[in-house]
């Protein structure tokens, strides 16, 4: 049968979908002018039905871990690494996205200088020439005899390049500027970025040469292209951060070879990315101790617990709706948690306007964070500051009551390590028996009532007893 004709479909340039004809709104995933027609070529050709074309055999997987010795490549950052796994697995592809200028060439050119020193890796760039990216590498001090600079958009002659050179990693800044010469498509295109992807993909696992790509963001903070090109890497990394602020968090959204809990902090210099050793000290240094509505919580990214400054402002509102506004946390927790402090304590924020910020840039997810953002909420509310010394911990139900959280040991740690003599614990299950420093509290009225025991709590018209630490 003769091979069919190319013939022109509409595909999506958000979700990788495809119409016969061009519609106004994605049927896939709604999105509204996202459709353009794209020329395709015919089905590959399939396999005869009667012979075995499959080159590749079934593998023991004992077998397999017996002789798999391929140790990581590291790449001299610290908090690359930890977000990696402890560093890049051989022969795998990953994918680096965030906001414009927020820096993410940056931190890959200076992994790929460290990595460097001891081989040589092969810079790949569509957006930026060989003495433009030198210009950078001389701002950021870097000077690597190993650093293999190509200011290229063709998949085909980047592989080829790869293949020559066999470099210890191939950088490729832009996937979104590729292309490929059997695609009938402008760059950027989602038949463009996902067959580029693929090709780069067959290429690593061939070849065992790790690939970093760096992928462009849209307005709304997604990795530009089709949702199919994050199933198609093995690491997916998000660097993300307030562009006026120095801090810049790199956050695992995908780990085929890791955990995606962990995140590296960084500080952004004139001289560039500098990692964070000790991001705590870093969130909380500018701390005001006598200022109302701040409170520090011990919260858990991963393995590694990270002191933040939770600060809370509430102001009457004009409004028959008050603002609750969120800043480095869910709205909606936000929203969860001013009804608790209404109806299970007492403090009439219906007509109060609340905002809460986590200082920093720094977003956290993880319910640990209710406990000081609660205590927060009441400490501006009756302008009364928590003292300088005491750390929160715990997460809030709908009843009022402190839930536990996990590894509490670890958190208690670091925020003695850091000087807190007391904290803010939930009682149920946290610490069996009394130990000093301490403030276990079974519900968010205790730990109002712990936080200020001598009558300072000021919530509701009735009287509270203090409870037992």
């Amino acid at each position: 049968m003769p091979p069919r004709s190319p013939r022109s479909v509409f595909l999506c340039q958000t979700c990788g979908g495809q119409t016969p004809r061009w519609l106004g709104r994605c049927p896939h995933c709604e999105a509204w002018n996202s459709l353009v027609e794209t020329v395709e070529s015919g089905p590959p050709a399939r396999a005869s039905r009667g012979g075995n074309t499959s080159r590749s055999r079934p593998v023991s997987l004992t077998r397999l871990g017996a002789t798999t010795t391929a140790e990581r490549v590291t790449t001299g950052i610290g908090e690359f690494d930890r977000v990696l796994g402890g560093g890049i697995v051989p022969g795998s592809i990953a994918l680096v996205g965030g906001d414009p200028g927020i820096g993410k060439s940056t931190l890959l050119l200076i992994a790929a200088a460290r990595i460097a020193g001891d081989g040589s890796v092969l810079y790949v760039s569509g957006e930026e020439s060989p003495e433009q990216i030198a210009m950078r590498a001389r701002r950021l001090g870097l000077d690597a005899d190993g650093l293999l600079i190509l200011a290229e958009t063709s998949v085909e002659s980047i592989i080829e390049q790869a293949g020559g050179t066999a470099p210890r990693l191939l950088v490729v800044d832009s996937i979104q500027t590729m292309t490929l010469g059997d695609v009938d498509s402008p760059a950027g295109s989602v038949t463009q970025v996902r067959e580029c992807a693929m090709a780069l993909l067959r290429f690593a696992k061939d070849s065992g040469i790790p690939v970093m790509l760096v992928g462009h963001v849209t307005k709304d903070g997604a990795i530009a292209g089709p949702r199919i090109l994050e199933h198609i890497v093995d690491v997916v990394l998000h660097l993300e951060g307030e562009r006026f602020n120095a801090y810049r968090v790199l956050r695992g959204i995908k780990n085929r070879y890791g955990s995606t809990d962990e995140i590296g902090v960084f500080e952004m210099r004139d001289d560039g990315l500098v990692e964070v050793a000790n991001p705590s000290s870093a969130f909380i240094s500018e701390r005001a101790g006598d200022a109302d509505g701040s409170a520090i919580a011990v919260t858990l990214e991963g393995t590694r617990p990270i002191l933040v400054e939770v600060q809370a402002l509430t102001a009457p509102s004009n409004l028959g709706m008050p603002r609750r506004t969120a800043n480095g946390i869910d709205a909606n927790r936000l929203q969860l948690l001013v009804a608790v402090l209404q109806r299970r304590v007492g403090i009439p924020l219906g007509n109060q306007d609340v905002y809460v910020n986590v200082a920093g840039g720094i977003r956290v997810v993880e319910p640990a964070l209710d406990m000081a953002v609660a205590l927060a909420i009441a400490s501006s509310y009756r302008g009364l500051p928590i003292p300088a010394d005491i750390a929160v911990i715990g997460e809030i139900g709908l009843n009022g009551e402190a839930r536990r959280v996990s590894q509490i040991d670890r958190r208690l740690a670091e925020a003695r390590r850091l000087g807190f003599a007391r904290c803010v614990v939930p009682r149920s299950g946290a610490v069996r028996g009394r130990a000093d420093g301490l403030l276990s509290a079974a519900t968010v009225r205790e730990a109002i009532q712990v936080t200020w025991p001598r009558g300072g709590h000021g919530v509701t018209d009735e009287p509270i007893e203090a409870a037992d630490a």
